[in-house]
Order: structure tokens, then C-alpha cells, then sequence
């Protein structure tokens, strides 16, 4: 696909960014500048080191990441297979295989006419069906669009919608999840911070998709660009961070938009 067209639905890793306050947030700093080592011919280089959690930034979460009465998807029980040490010893984000599928993004604020949906605002059924201009099929990845990526630079907007209480942005809850899950998808995706509408007292989307169903979601999204040239379908590209026993991980997810 030499002619296709790229879009890098990534968002940026900077000092201060918008982070779940659950989560760990991302810190950076150099540990070595040019001249504080010079090799004989003059040259020197630069170096730094890096700390963030596995669900900061754009990421995707693993099948372990929630569990429901103590079990994992498929049943399987949590407490035998993980501990603080080495994290999970199955369906960790490194048995993730690097994705190469169909994408479908569904514009939910743009079909509503607008930039960005409100804060805490419910996608219903209803709202994914309007924005479905590309037919969903089974194995695809679905990413929703509610307008917040634009937000990610004011992390007080994009965590909490500027109330200061809590996280609070728009997503889809239960009845949404369940309406993705009967199309039998590969993985959800989001530009929210959590995907579902938050506040989310019981996590009911996360606890659906991943554990009923087997269900990869991606958060932290960025889809402005898809949405401004109206691309609904695309190959989607992303591979995780091999962290093993890891609950997630870190990506930077493509869209590939043939150009014939």
C-alpha cells in the first residue's frame, strides 16, 4: 500500500499530559546531555529515561485488566495466576499479536452536528446506528469519536470536563457495550480517557467487553483527522509494548487509507 494515505491516531507522551488519576502519570528526564561525555573526536550524545503507567496515553487493555467475582474471560481465576511481582501468567498484553484488521470509525459527535459530545454524555444504540456509515463486520476494530481528542492538551478539559470532581467524559454505557459486542468485534477504541460514559460507578462496559466477551478496548485515541476527511473505513495498525504480565500497554495505532 505504497499510495495509501497514513494517519497516526496516536496522542503525544509530554510532561503534565492527561492521565486516569488512578493510573500512574508520565514523567521524563534526561540522564545524560551532549558534553557531559565527549569522545575524542568531539562527539557526545544525549540520553533520557522515562516512567508511565501501562493505561496512560494512548494504550490498549488486556483481557486481564478486569475481572468479575474474581474471574477473568473465560472463567478462568484471577488469584492464582498473578501476583505484584510478575503480573499476569495468561492474557496479559503481550499475548496480544500485533493487529493488522479492518477499522471502522463511528463519528458520534459528527453526526449529532457537533465539534464535541457534552461531558458525561450516553451513547446509546441509537447513536452508533446513525454514525455506522461503513458496515461493521465480525474481527473489526471500531473506534468512536466524540470530539475529545481536541482536548488532550488541557488535561483538567480531557480528565474531567473542567468540574473538578472526577473523571467525567462521554461514552457509550452498557446497552452500547452490548450493541459492539453482538457484532462480534475485536477491539472497542475511544478518544476518552476510560471509553465508556464516565462517571461509571460499576464499570459495566469495561467489565462487558473484556471479560464477557473477549473484547480489546483502546483509549486515548486521537480521530480528528479521520473524522475531517470523513474516512470511515480504513486498515487498522497497532501492535502493544511486549510487557510481559503486563494488564496493558502502550501503542501507536495507524489508519491506512488507500489513496487509490
Amino acid at each position: 500500500m505504497t499510495n495509501a494515505r497514513v494517519y497516526d491516531l496516536g496522542q503525544p507522551y509530554f510532561l503534565g499530559m492527561p492521565h486516569f488519576p488512578t493510573h500512574p502519570p508520565f514523567m521524563m528526564s534526561l540522564t545524560k546531555r551532549h558534553g557531559d561525555y565527549v569522545l575524542s573526536n568531539g562527539v557526545s550524545s544525549a540520553a533520557d529515561a522515562i516512567t508511565l503507567g501501562t493505561h496512560t496515553g494512548t494504550h490498549i487493555d488486556a483481557l486481564c485488566h478486569f475481572s468479575r467475582d474474581g474471574k477473568l474471560h473465560g472463567g478462568i481465576e484471577a488469584e492464582p495466576i498473578h501476583d505484584y511481582d510478575c503480573g499476569f501468567q495468561q492474557l496479559s498484553v503481550e499475548t496480544i499479536e500485533p493487529i493488522v484488521r479492518r477499522g471502522v470509525l463511528l463519528d458520534v459527535a459528527g453526526a449529532l452536528g457537533m465539534d464535541a459530545l457534552p461531558v458525561s454524555f450516553v451513547i446509546t444504540p441509537e447513536h452508533l446506528e446513525a454514525a455506522m456509515v461503513a458496515k461493521i463486520e465480525e474481527g473489526d476494530v471500531v473506534l468512536l469519536r466524540t470530539g475529545w481528542g481536541r482536548f488532550f492538551a488541557d488535561e483538567r478539559r480531557f480528565i474531567t470536563g473542567g468540574n473538578n470532581i472526577g473523571p467525567s467524559s462521554p461514552g457509550p454505557e452498557e446497552a452500547g457495550a452490548r450493541w459492539l459486542s453482538e457484532r462480534k468485534i475485536f477491539a472497542a477504541g475511544s478518544d476518552t480517557v476510560a471509553f465508556e460514559r464516565m462517571p461509571s460507578p460499576g464499570m459495566t462496559v469495561h467489565s462487558h467487553l473484556l471479560v464477557d466477551c473477549g473484547i480489546y478496548i483502546i483509549e486515548c485515541l486521537n480521530l480528528e483527522e479521520l473524522a475531517r476527511d470523513q474516512v470511515c473505513e480504513f486498515t487498522f495498525i497497532a501492535s502493544p509494548l511486549k510487557l510481559r504480565g503486563a494488564t496493558g500497554a502502550p501503542v501507536r495505532p495507524l489508519a491506512l487509507r488507500s489513496a487509490g
